[in-house]
């Protein structure tokens, strides 16, 4: 196999394919006498980690695209509004596939990960903010790092060394990171269940007694530089290096992604699009890790 956009979407659309008959639960529910859906739900799962790649932001200007350039792969794409249909009723399926190319690479048994969250700017005008449907869960939050301030969301991470996300959890722009790094663990309790002693690589921010005694009794060991007034922490030596590493993963979703481009105005809407590219990124790696390529969080080969 070779890592080119054509051999991920076949490839792709044949382990979704497999996943769906395998467990078709998983597949959005219709009813049983009806008329079945021209474009499969492989098909789509497929298209939206392409539009993903190839960083369309807008759903009108990918499909005029997909139409002319890649007829050759897709029979029938739907028009605009029956895209953005399917695309929202299908987050639990795409979270689902998410999972079964996560678990199907080398990169899911690492006994290391590493933690952040990330700004996810919705809105910068007064009246955007005034009458997004986004209101109330969006809001008005800091970046400390970047030295900025914004009106959104925060997508908290949980990745391997590689890149790979394994967790994750979208969260107004105030919500206590701390709190969200246990609310993705006690969503998904198998995460953790079967990894004692998995280290996690945190920054400053992932402290408190209750936060390391929680995580200490779920098998899970914390590093993260000492605070001010705090004895130096063991592990001290290996922050730079690798906390460095988390964000060159947000710089990846935000620089190859468009993760703050994402277009949203809807609840839904931004949830599915964030997914989209949270599955574009971790089958990117799954298509990588099988085809045997060094740089397993490479895009290049993909976005043209």
């Amino acid at each position: 196999m070779t890592n080119n956009l054509d051999t991920l979407a076949t490839a792709l659309y044949v382990k979704t394919d497999d996943l769906l008959k395998a467990a078709p639960y998983l597949a959005p529910w219709r009813p049983a006498v009806g008329i079945a859906p021209r474009l499969s739900d492989a098909e789509l799962v497929t298209l939206a980690v392409m539009q993903a790649l190839l960083g369309f932001t807008s759903e009108r200007r990918w499909l005029r695209y997909a139409r002319v350039q890649l007829r050759h792969l897709f029979g029938y794409l739907p028009q605009q509004s029956g895209w953005n249909k399917r695309l929202r009723q299908a987050t639990e399926m795409i979270t689902a596939v998410m999972r079964a190319l996560a678990a199907d690479t080398t990169l899911w048994t690492d006994d290391v990960w590493v933690v952040d969250s990330t700004p996810v700017e919705c809105g910068r005008s007064t009246q955007t903010v005034r009458r997004s449907d986004l209101a109330g869960w969006a809001e008005h939050g800091c970046c400390a790092s970047h030295s900025r301030y914004f009106w959104g969301l925060r997508l908290h991470l949980v990745c391997t060394l590689g890149g790979l996300p394994v967790g994750f959890a979208l969260t107004g722009a105030k919500a206590d990171e701390r709190q969200s790094l246990l609310g993705i663990f006690d969503a998904d309790p198998t995460l953790v269940a079967d990894r004692p002693g998995q280290t996690i690589i945190a920054d400053k921010s992932y402290y408190g007694r209750d936060l390391e005694d929680t995580l200490t009794a779920a098998g899970l060991d914390l590093l993260r530089p000492a605070r001010k007034g705090e004895t130096e922490r063991p592990g001290a030596r290996l922050f730079k290096p690798l906390r460095q590493t988390i964000e060159s993963i947000n710089q990846t979703f935000k620089g190859h992604l468009d993760l703050e481009r994402h277009g949203g105005r809807t609840p839904t809407g931004v949830t599915v699009r964030i997914l989209q590219r949270i599955l574009a990124l971790t089958a990117a790696i799954w298509h990588n890790d099988q085809t045997g390529q060094p740089t397993l969080r490479s895009l290049t080969t993909y976005d043209h």
